[in-house]
């Protein structure tokens, strides 16, 4: 039976509440009037009832005790702690090994979930889809009611029978209720697909309609996750790509939020040295073309070694056929953003010395990234590239005795788009040119 039936009390309370008043020598106004304990005692039951009976626990009982003599601020801190309680065991309920696996977190423990603030409990539950948006703005007004009005802490004011009406039935609906969120992931059964097998189209759509359709807490915290299971060593290179093909999706559209968790999780791995998940972490962004948000000095190591790997390859007899992916990765890499200043110079000087190539001639296969790189360089790379002739490096000595790099280079300057040319190179761009 779910009914409450509260026994009569305002004619005991009354007198009782008057004599204990009158014997402090304090008004009886001090505490709530009979008038507003009558109205919150008859209304109790009906909003009691949307808690189950077996959530009805020593805590509702104090709360009821409370009511009876008027101390209303004691009353929302009982029904708020045994709220706490039940989003805790809700948690609990969820598992704490998927928490720990879908936060990203080393640990998450009985320990870690005891520790946590009403307002990051609340949070967690949001994003594993315990509680719907509007419980988790009711539930968070509560929480600040509670941290103002209640007796847990001096007060800034009271609260009348209304306002605590109004509190209990949020805890009753959002906390204790058994309400079910009509939207959301379910979180265990998408880590499992993820890791079940490469997605068809029809599931990889599926999947990433569900991530549409529900809120943007539950997204941020899914997105982490799919980061993490992409970093994680132990995933299998299906679950990887899975991984990616979700996300890859979303790319255009990521929040500001989801960018700086995405940056946080990377940096997190770099601080504990966590070297495999850190280089995970850079293909991660690399893959979906997000390297512009990592900081100047990681992508300068990208792209210097990048460079390093294509000029050894390039350098090599069998260049012809072994340049174009390392080539293909150079031109990945560059495409993202701008050039770290440190980088500029082996970036120019790589790619200008493959486009050019030796003797015998280029890599065709691999001319085509050149080609891309090369109209893509700012004034600063080109003006670096106009000075190689200039300088003491293996292409500008290939151009200087072979009529065949000469002419390369020619077709090389000839790539530049006229309007990126610095002044200060205009000069050796139009001697090129003749």
């Amino acid at each position: 039976m779910n009914n409450v039936n509260l026994p009569a009390i305002i004619g005991n309370t009354t007198l009782a509440l008057q004599a204990l008043t009158d014997a402090l020598g304090v008004p009886r106004n001090i505490i709530a009037s009979d008038d507003e304990i009558a109205a919150a005692w008859a209304n109790l039951p009906r909003v009691m009832r949307r808690i189950p009976p077996e959530l009805r626990s020593a805590g509702l009982v104090r709360m009821c005790v409370a009511v009876s003599s008027g101390l209303f601020d004691s009353a929302i801190n009982y029904i708020w702690n045994a709220s706490i309680v039940e989003l805790r065991d809700k948690i609990r309920r969820f598992g704490l090994n998927v928490v720990e696996q879908v936060t990203g977190k080393s640990s998450f423990d009985e320990t870690t979930l005891i520790d946590l603030k009403d307002s990051e409990l609340l949070e967690l539950c949001l994003k594993l889809n315990l509680v719907t948006e509007d419980g988790f703005f009711f539930l968070d007004q509560c929480r600040d009611i509670r941290n103002n009005f209640s007796a847990a802490h001096p007060t800034m004011g009271d609260i009348d029978d209304h306002e605590f009406i109004s509190f209990v039935n949020r805890c009753s609906k959002y906390a204790l209720g058994n309400e079910q969120n009509p939207i959301g992931v379910d979180i265990s059964a998408f880590v499992t697909a993820l890791k079940s097998g490469h997605f068809s189209e029809v599931q990889l759509n599926e999947w990433v309609q569900r991530l549409r359709n529900t809120h943007e807490a539950q997204r941020e915290l899914l997105f982490g996750t799919l980061q993490g299971m992409f970093c994680d060593p132990s995933s299998s290179e299906e679950t990887r790509i899975n991984s990616l093909s979700v996300i890859h999706s979303f790319v255009s559209v990521l929040s500001p939020r989801i960018r700086s968790d995405f940056i946080d999780r990377h940096q997190e791995y770099l601080a504990k040295g966590d070297q495999e998940r850190h280089v995970a972490s850079q293909q991660f962004f690399e893959k979906l073309h997000l390297l512009e948000l990592l900081g100047e000095s990681e992508r300068h190591s990208l792209i210097s070694n990048a460079c390093k790997k294509l000029y050894s390859v390039h350098q090599a007899f069998d260049n012809f056929y072994n340049e174009p992916p390392f080539a293909e990765r150079v031109l990945q890499l560059s495409s993202q953003g701008a050039i770290p200043n440190t980088a500029k110079d082996e970036l120019v000087s790589t790619v200008v010395t493959c486009a050019v190539g030796n003797p015998y001639g280029i890599s065709n296969a691999a001319y085509p990234y050149y080609q891309k790189i090369i109209q893509n360089f700012s004034p600063a790379e080109v003006a670096i590239m106009l000075k190689l002739p200039a300088t003491n490096t293996i292409v500008a000595q290939r151009i200087k005795f072979y009529p065949k790099c000469k002419e390369s280079f020619k077709k090389v300057v000839r790539l530049l788009n006229p309007a990126s040319v610095p002044t200060i190179t205009r000069a050796a761009y139009d001697y090129w040119l003749k």
